[in-house]
């Protein structure tokens, strides 16, 4: 399978770049470095980028709006194809809209056991308040700074005599051995069947009076002593891949929706022609799109005085 391809936005040394760029290169990592941006040309990060074959691109960005200079590095990020952006050291907040674009798939790593000490100093807080640990979190990025859903963390004990310099010295090593670990768990998730699965019984169980049971070995989701509207297919019948099974009109809409996408669409073993799969495990799933494809499926089934709960 094709690596996931991840921008690393940096503002200075880029230890952090550096740690995740040389775990890309350990044999079976999902990922691969394929930009280095930065806000400030003179960051050292850059030249190692550089020398180790990564291309960079660097844009001040003083006298520049907020969203422009944003919009501006993710035309280089989507140049170069990334579907993940990794903040490594970046020290810019990021413009509302530029976040919104990346919901899940741009993540930080922040010194600190959030949801303490948000914002900078935080070795220095950590020790002042009597922590018996510091330590640094993974999370994905959300407009409120240092927020956003964590994806992993790691405690880093306070010695007596503790500094901030010498707290940060450890933490920084605990940073480097957290951060690809993490970024690895979130550009596998959206092959993994059981993440999959999870995205769709969220959404499928949303619809009224939705009910899921377990069908031949699949998540199988009805209206309460009714109809089945959904079925998530995993390697079923050793294909491979994993699916989203929901109804349609018929033959000639199946046919349609195949010859269109022949790669996301294809007609489902044992279900017939009133049915159609769509591929989950493509790594780039709309969402919203498969929300309407389980409440217009729902919808075929329901009866009507539950139909008229949802406008369609």
């Amino acid at each position: 399978m094709a690596k996931a391809k991840v921008a690393v936005f940096i503002s200075g040394s880029g230890t952090n770049m550096a740690a995740l760029l040389y775990a890309s290169r350990a044999p079976g990592c999902p990922y691969e470095i394929v930009l280095v941006l930065s806000n400030d040309p003179a960051a050292k990060g850059l030249a190692l980028a550089a020398a180790e074959g990564v291309p960079t691109f660097a844009l001040p960005h003083k006298g520049i709006p907020r969203a422009e200079h944003d919009a501006l590095m993710e035309a280089q990020v989507l140049a170069h194809g990334a579907r993940y952006i990794a903040l490594a050291g970046y020290m810019r907040i990021l413009s509302p809209e530029f976040v919104a674009r990346w919901d899940g798939r741009m993540l930080n790593i922040h010194p600190s056991l959030l949801p303490l000490y948000k914002g900078l100093h935080t070795h220095e807080r950590a020790i002042a308040a009597g922590d018996s640990h510091g330590g640094c979190t993974v999370h994905l990025v959300t407009p409120e700074l240092d927020d956003g859903p964590i994806l992993g963390q790691t405690r880093v004990a306070i010695l007596p005599g503790d500094t901030p310099e010498t707290l940060a010295g450890r933490v920084l090593f605990a940073e480097h051995q957290l951060y690809s670990r993490c970024l690895e768990t979130l550009v596998t998730r959206e092959t993994s069947p059981d993440w999959l699965t999870a995205q769709v019984r969220e959404r499928a169980m949303a619809l009224p009076e939705a009910d899921e049971v377990n069908s031949h070995g699949m998540s199988c989701f009805g209206v309460i002593k009714g109809k089945k509207f959904a079925y998530v297919s995993a390697d079923h019948h050793g294909d491979g891949r994993v699916a989203l099974l929901v109804k349609i009109s018929g033959i000639e809409e199946q046919a349609q929706l195949i010859e269109n996408d022949p790669e996301r669409f294809f007609r489902p073993a044992y279900f017939g022609d009133g049915w159609v799969a769509i591929r989950l495990d493509l790594g780039d799933v709309d969402w919203d799109d498969i929300a309407a494809w389980l409440q217009r499926s729902w919808a075929a089934v329901a009866p009507r005085r539950l139909a008229a709960m949802l406008e369609f």
